[in-house]
C-alpha cells in the first residue's frame, strides 16, 4: 500500500478559490499569441554582460502593456451596480511575485500604479524594491487576516469589491498580469480565471525558426494569453489592442536607451 502525507491547506489558497468562483460569472474570451522578443532579450543579456545588472523582463512587458492600454482606454472599463460604466484613466496592474516569508516561498500580489504613465526604468526599480523589501513592510498583512474569515463572508466582500469600480481599483487594480513562464522551460500558454476586464498571462519562451526578410533565423518567441471580459470589450477593439501590444514588444519599447548606449560603447 502506497504511503502518503496529510498537510494543511495553505490559507492563502482560500483567496484563489474565492476568486475562481467569482470569475465563473464573467464571459471571458482568450487570445493566444506568440511575440518575437529576440531583440528585447538580446538587449537584456548584453546589458547584464556589460554592467552586471539584470533588467526586469516583467518590467519591459509592463511598460509595453501600459503604452498599449494608453492607446485603448476601453480596456479599463468596468460596470457599476447600476447601468453605468466606469472607464479608468490609469492602468493599475495587479501582478504576482513569488517571495519568501518566514522561510517559506509564497505568492503575494503587488499593484503597480499608473503603469501607462511610467517609464521602463521606473517600473523596473519598483519591482526590485518590492522584491527586496516586501518582508519588512505591511503589504500583504490584510490578506493574511482576510483569509481567516468564513468563505461566505469573504466571497460576499469580494463580490462587493468587484461591483464597485473604485474599490476594485484600490484593492485589486484595473488590470491583471500573471507570469507562469518563469517557472518552466519552453513555450506554452496559460488560460486564467480572471476578475479583471483585461488579464495578460505571460507564458514561456521558445526558440523557433522564422523568416526575417528572406533569411531564415533562429528567434525567441514569447507565448502570451490575452483574456478579456466580452461584456465590456468587443472583438475589434480587442484585436487592435493586441496588435498594439505586439508591436510594442517586438519594437522593444522602453529599452531603446539601453540599445543605443550599447551601440555607442561598441563603437
Amino acid at each position: 500500500m502506497s504511503e502518503y502525507q496529510i498537510i494543511p491547506f495553505p490559507k492563502i489558497r482560500r483567496l484563489m478559490v474565492d476568486g475562481g468562483q467569482l470569475a465563473r460569472q464573467k464571459h471571458l474570451i482568450h487570445g493566444l499569441i506568440e511575440v518575437d522578443v529576440t531583440a528585447a532579450r538580446q538587449i537584456v543579456r548584453t546589458h547584464k554582460a556589460m554592467t552586471g545588472e539584470t533588467l526586469s523582463f516583467t518590467a519591459f512587458i509592463l511598460a509595453c502593456l501600459g503604452r498599449a492600454i494608453d492607446q485603448h482606454k476601453q480596456l479599463l472599463t468596468y460596470r457599476t451596480w447600476g447601468r453605468n460604466l466606469v472607464v479608468f484613466d490609469d492602468a493599475d496592474v495587479n501582478t504576482m511575485f513569488e517571495v519568501e516569508v518566514d522561510g517559506q516561498k509564497i505568492i503575494r500580489p503587488h499593484i503597480i500604479r499608473a503603469v501607462n504613465r511610467k517609464s521602463f526604468r521606473e517600473i523596473h526599480e519598483e519591482i526590485r524594491a518590492y522584491q527586496q523589501n516586501h518582508a519588512s513592510g505591511q503589504e500583504g498583512k490584510w490578506i493574511d487576516r482576510f483569509v481567516l474569515l468564513p468563505a461566505c463572508i469573504r466571497r460576499l466582500a469580494l463580490h462587493a469589491v468587484l461591483k464597485t469600480p473604485r474599490w476594485m481599483q484600490n484593492m485589486n487594480g484595473t488590470v491583471s498580469l500573471t507570469s507562469v513562464g518563469m517557472f518552466g522551460q519552453g513555450g506554452g500558454w496559460g488560460i486564467p480565471a480572471s476578475n479583471h476586464t483585461l488579464q495578460v498571462t505571460v507564458g514561456g519562451i521558445e526558440e523557433k525558426p522564422a523568416f526575417i526578410g528572406k533569411n531564415l533565423e533562429k528567434r525567441e518567441f514569447l507565448s502570451m494569453t490575452i483574456s478579456l471580459d466580452h461584456d465590456m470589450v468587443d472583438g475589434a477593439p480587442a484585436a487592435r489592442f493586441v496588435q498594439a501590444l505586439k508591436t510594442m514588444l517586438e519594437n522593444r519599447y522602453g529599452l531603446e536607451q539601453y540599445e543605443s548606449r550599447q551601440f555607442e560603447e561598441k563603437k
